[in-house]
């Protein structure tokens, strides 16, 4: 964070007459602010093999005070993206706030770089019936007092995780950062369980998280582009053929 200092100057009464008076102090630069939540995308339609509690974690409530409580101050907005019978599920962190205002999960940067991953295209990753997307927290955390991410709150995974992977039945499960790698394999260290991918695959795959901050980790990784990548796309490939 950058911030301007003036330093001190001399009172233009006390100069010489013939110097013109020094010009006044620039005014200092304003605390930086995190982004405020923007106007919101209405919802996409339900998709008809939703099971009910589908519905009620759309009208949840339960993270109001904290949420408005955050430096966005915005409401609960669940980003609701499953239904039964989806091959893939894609457990995430929480939805960031392009995707509070969008509705949609991954309509980001880390969206782009996890479909690239995965081998997959927007139609395809965005078919409800092939993959489903359940992330630890469903609404956009918000930001804190410098900007920074908030974590998902725990009651949202305490809530409502067990309900709904209790209506999905995934063959491929993918795990998307330290949040859903510790919550499903109750590993805390990303680098050693991305690292042990063989131990989970094919049916489970710990991923570091697609953020733009992990650009460095993926730099000091090349295994996981030359070794695991291609070995899920082969295995989604043969998952999310059309049926």
């Amino acid at each position: 964070m950058l911030f301007a200092h003036a330093g001190p100057y001399l009172d233009a009464m006390s100069q010489p007459a013939s110097m013109p008076p020094d010009p006044p102090a620039p005014a200092p630069c304003p605390e930086p602010q995190p982004p405020a939540a923007g106007p919101l995308i209405g919802p996409p339609a339900p998709h008809r093999a939703e099971p009910p509690v589908a519905g009620e974690l759309r009208a949840c409530r339960l993270c109001a005070d904290r949420f408005a409580a955050t430096a966005t101050a915005h409401a609960p907005r669940p980003v609701v993206w499953f239904a039964r019978g989806a091959r893939v599920l894609v457990a995430s962190q929480a939805p960031g706030l392009r995707v509070h205002q969008s509705g949609r999960p991954f309509t980001d940067a880390s969206g782009r770089r996890l479909r690239e991953w995965m081998g997959v295209d927007e139609a395809t990753f965005y078919d409800r019936s092939r993959v489903a997307i359940v992330p630890m927290g469903f609404c956009f955390p918000g930001y804190d007092a410098r900007g920074s991410d908030l974590p998902p709150p725990a009651i949202c995974a305490a809530t409502w995780r067990g309900r709904v992977l209790d209506e999905l039945r995934p063959r491929v499960t993918l795990l998307i950062g330290g949040y859903a790698i510790r919550w499903h394999l109750g590993l805390r260290d990303v680098t050693a369980a991305v690292a042990g991918w063989r131990d989970h695959a094919p049916a489970v795959w710990p991923l570091p998280h697609p953020s733009w901050r992990n650009t460095g980790w993926l730099k000091r990784n090349p295994w996981f582009q030359a070794e695991l990548v291609p070995a899920l796309q082969q295995t989604l490939g043969d998952m999310l053929e059309p049926r």
